[in-house]
């Protein structure tokens, strides 16, 4: 299985990545788990002109990358709790997670992906929220594989 986590967010080396780094490590007996952060140019332009913009480009950035078994993070998705959220994963050979940047996603890009999940209805930091999808993401492969992290 092939898991990508798509997040807007310039890269950093900061202690968020280590605790997500040490999730990949520990994901990776199960599956092949990769995050990508992307911040490109337009992304930049966009998010200083306006909201609808910025979506825009955000939209422009993910398209080409929806293959496989797409979720999007947003505040409006549905709430799964550690159960649904594995068997979202159960039985894909890909699964891509997109994270929206700063305005979130257009509706558009939110019909396009296979499911729509939230992870909290609190408010979180793109580095705390891709800190919580590894962990999850981990958490699920234990479930599916019978090991004992979950309980």
């Amino acid at each position: 299985m092939k898991i990508n986590i798509y997040s807007i967010l310039k890269p950093s080396k900061d202690n968020f990545d280590s605790i997500i780094q040490d999730f990949l490590k520990m994901s990776s007996k199960y599956a092949k788990v990769e995050v990508h952060y992307i911040f490109n140019k337009n992304i930049a332009k966009a998010q200083t002109i306006g909201e609808k913009e910025a979506q825009q480009s955000y939209s422009e950035t993910y398209d080409p990358l929806l293959r496989g078994f797409n979720i999007a993070l947003d505040v409006l998705g549905k709430k799964v709790d550690t159960y649904a959220f594995s068997s979202l994963l159960e039985d894909k050979n890909e699964v891509n997670f997109f994270i929206g940047g700063a305005y979130g996603f257009q509706r558009e890009f939110l019909q396009k992906c296979d499911n729509v999940i939230s992870l909290s209805d609190l408010t979180m930091a793109h580095k705390v929220a891709n800190v919580v999808l590894t962990e999850q993401i981990f958490r699920s492969l234990c479930i599916q594989n019978n090991h004992p992290y979950h309980k």
